[in-house]
């Protein structure tokens, strides 16, 4: 057993002495069903092994795979290994617990039937190399969900392979800089409102272009008249979060593509909000000519600590035929993948290859299950009962919580409030270590940054009205005790298996190995 106890207990101490920070002492620095977790250096030792290995004769060798030092791993057994991640699995958050106020960004709920579905041999056992013959079912999957997609933005064509949203960008703005070589202009400038996702600039930058901002209103909205006047020949397009980082549609979104198209350039819209506008809003109306679809949020596929993402691409008319490799399409009666090999014949105008294979075989499944199982009405109700519990949120909660664009209109999926008007020496932070004792994920914090003290809460729509109040009612009374001056609150969380970190210390001198006795 580990020698470590961070519960403070000591051999001299009784069963009701007080451990660290006042709380009682046990023996294993176990609170009931809360289990204390050492590290898994911690727990085994480094000259065992929980699986038996034949010795290894003195002069076999593999060259430069052969290893000349002791690989310094814990040995375990089978079931302190499965212990001791399923204990850590304990202390995790998840939307099978309860809301997840990041919502749609990160978490939102993942029907089983998804699951099911993407577990079908048929599906689940496919490969990237083998014959497009035996496949045929796969490619119609990706070939009907690209239908889909294309119905629901009003787009021309779809572009399956990139993997999440920023590479779906980089597709987007690739596809652009291709229609402008393929005119013989050189436009190196592309504008970014500071409503947009903070991957827009980054993504433009990577592709060459060089970024300028575009203010935003006093309403959280685009100024689409300095975007006007900006725009010039130099100009390759713009892009445009819709809606945007504050929560709020863009509604001069139709004015600036107009402009944009006039003066030669191109739209991007970054998609990773279409969760509120999916049946209610086509963005190939609006005069979008790409736009990423992030499957992971809208269509509800897992995703979260890394992956796994989606992001197909939409292409107005006048992109889809610089759409990146592979392509699904129909020749000769079957479903084809149109590759290097054959792009001469039905892609001809194609930048080229983006990724290795077809793209995310698992998020195209549990998509297709997603908007077949809602159809287009059920996808409609999605985006209003989204819009309709961020709304709720917002003001059932804005008369303690300052909402910086609540004059702007209704929000949508997105809730977005500040820490104006809390005491002196309160601030989000407090506010989202203290939604963590209420048993509550935190909220987005610190973004967008156009916000000071930025809180952006997102419901998503399978929350009901009950889960709904008992959330804004702790976060309420979080609010007020922050404005009351609760000094409690600045030391929050109390419940966790961790107290508040040092964040700035963490992350100027992190500790990324453990070196041991």
């Amino acid at each position: 057993m580990s020698t470590l106890n961070p519960a403070g207990w000591r051999p001299e101490m009784t069963s009701g002495e007080a451990g660290a920070g006042g709380v009682p002492a046990t023996f294993t620095g176990n609170r009931a069903l809360m289990l204390e977790e050492p590290l898994i250096f911690e727990i085994g030792t480094r000259e065992t092994t929980g699986v038996d290995f034949d010795e290894v004769a003195e002069d076999f060798d593999l060259g430069p795979l052969t290893r000349s030092a002791p690989i310094g791993l814990a040995g375990l057994s089978e079931s302190e290994t499965v212990r001791h991640y399923t204990r850590l699995s304990r202390q995790n958050y998840a939307i099978d617990l309860g809301l997840f106020p990041l919502g749609s960004c990160t978490m939102k709920h993942n029907p089983r039937l998804n699951e099911k579905v993407a577990r079908m041999a048929g599906f689940g056992d496919v490969h990237p190399l083998q014959p497009q013959e035996t496949v045929q079912g796969a490619l119609a999957v990706i070939h009907e969900l690209a239908d889909w997609l294309v119905k629901l933005t009003g787009m021309a064509s779809v572009a399956m392979s990139p993997k999440a949203g920023a590479h779906g960008e980089l597709c987007g703005i690739l596809c652009i800089k291709a229609a402008l070589e393929a005119r013989g202009e050189d436009r190196r400038v592309l504008l970014v409102p500071e409503s947009a996702h903070g991957t827009n600039p980054a993504t433009a930058a990577f592709a060459g272009f060089t970024v300028e901002g575009i203010p935003a209103t006093s309403e959280g909205r685009v100024d689409s008249d300095a975007l006007i006047a900006r725009l010039g020949p130099d100009v390759a397009g713009v892009m445009i979060t819709n809606p945007n980082t504050c929560g709020l549609f863009e509604r001069d979104m139709k004015k600036i593509s107009d402009a944009v198209h006039a003066a030669g350039g191109y739209v991007y819209c970054d998609g990773a909000n279409f969760n509120a506008i999916v049946g209610r809003v086509r963005p190939g109306d609006l005069g979008v000519d790409a736009m990423h679809i992030n499957l992971h949020k809208t269509f509800s596929t897992p995703h979260g600590g890394g992956g796994p993402g989606s992001g197909p691409v939409v292409l107005s008319a006048a992109l889809a035929p610089y759409a990146p490799l592979p392509v699904v399409k129909p020749v000769d009666g079957k479903l084809r993948l149109v590759e290097e090999e054959n792009a001469a014949d039905h892609q001809p105008d194609s930048f080229g290859r983006m990724t290795a294979f077809h793209g995310q075989m698992g998020m195209f499944t549990r998509a297709l299950t997603y908007i077949l199982s809602h159809g287009s009405d059920g996808l409609r109700q999605v985006a209003e009962d989204a819009v309709l519990n961020a709304n709720y949120v917002l003001r059932s909660l804005d008369d303690v919580l300052e909402a910086p664009f609540g004059a702007s209109g209704p929000c949508m999926h997105e809730a977005l409030f500040s820490d104006r008007g809390l005491a002196d020496g309160f601030s989000t932070n407090d506010i989202a270590k203290g939604l963590i004792d209420e048993g509550y994920h935190p909220m987005t914090v610190y973004f967008p940054l156009v916000v000071h003290g930025a809180m952006l809460v997102e419901p998503t729509e399978t929350e009901s009205l009950d889960v709904l109040d008992q959330f804004i009612g702790a976060l309420r009374s979080l609010a007020i005790r922050a404005k009351q001056g609760d000094e409690a609150l600045k030391t929050a969380p109390h419940f966790a298996p961790r107290a508040r970190l040092d964040e700035t210390l963490a992350a100027r001198k992190p500790v990324l190995s453990w070196q041991g006795e």
